[in-house]
């Protein structure tokens, strides 16, 4: 189902009973909601699996040129407005990467419409304005690359260190294979719009939390893994789980760990919030 709140583009799909506790997936930069299909077929008979593109990604396409400023901020609260149209006693929340950024950004400002949430290999931002304004800059090249030679850009991309052990993972072929049907533009807009040069930084906003929060990293992915470590150190009711022998695509590469980390969190005693 295709939505557009406060201007903001969203495809939605949900798989399981609207009666059961929500799970909202939110994906990472050229991915889309189905990337959790399989995980969501396994855990639809206890959840209501809530899988989302975002602006810009799959079904997600936007209508109209957006605005740059302000557009990460619009689509946390339009986020936020789309999960109170439907409102559920019980919201678990997972974000991957850039979804992880997005989905951190909404637990902060939203706390109370979740119950728990696992944020994926991700971050709450840049902590200043140059830092800000310089990935804005350097995402500005990623965009002309993907306009002017979309398969070069994403054979470039996954050549990244911390795609490598994806890379060399069996399912990295069909991974490939799905990034390549996205539409160059929009993934281009959404880039823009949605890259953490855009994001304000949540790091103050961490000692505020009161959901319980398990950061998730992989091993190979050091620059994730410290990350964890310096939001655990901030973020009351926060942990970190290091997933052995994966990179910055845990949820990827290793599918039944991720499923059984997420379960035995998920179905935790609830814990009371801090």
């Amino acid at each position: 189902m295709q939505r557009t709140i406060q201007g903001v583009p969203f495809n939605i799909l949900t798989i399981g009973n609207i009666s059961l506790p929500r799970i909202i997936f939110l994906h990472g930069f050229l991915g889309s909601g189905s990337d959790w299909l399989p995980m969501a077929r396994q855990l639809s008979q206890d959840y209501c699996c809530m899988m989302l593109d975002l602006p810009g990604h799959g079904k997600a396409g936007f209508q109209q040129i957006p605005l740059n400023e302000g557009f990460f901020e619009k689509t946390v609260d339009a986020l936020a407005e789309l999960l109170q149209e439907s409102p559920s006693p019980l919201n678990y929340l997972v974000g991957y990467s850039m979804g992880g950024r997005l989905a951190l950004a909404l637990l902060l400002r939203y706390q109370e419409l979740f119950t728990k949430a696992v944020i994926v290999s991700a971050s709450p931002g840049l902590r200043t304005i140059k830092e800000q304004i310089e990935r804005q800059e350097h995402d500005e090249k990623i965009v002309r690359k993907i306009e002017r030679n979309f398969e070069g850009f994403i054979d470039a991309w996954y050549d990244q260190p911390l795609f490598s052990t994806l890379k060399h993972h069996s399912i990295f072929k069909e991974v490939e294979s799905e990034r390549k049907i996205n539409d160059p533009r929009n993934l281009a807009l959404g880039l823009r719009v949605l890259g953490t040069g855009r994001q304000g930084s949540q790091w103050e906003a961490l000692q505020d939390n009161r959901v319980p929060v398990r950061f998730f990293a992989g091993e190979k992915d050091d620059r994730y893994v410290e990350i964890g470590h310096q939001m655990v150190k901030l973020c009351p009711g926060s942990d970190l789980e290091i997933f052995p022998l994966c990179g910055h695509t845990l949820q990827l590469e290793n599918k039944e760990l991720f499923l059984d980390r997420l379960r035995f969190f998920f179905n935790q005693q609830e814990e009371k919030h801090l």
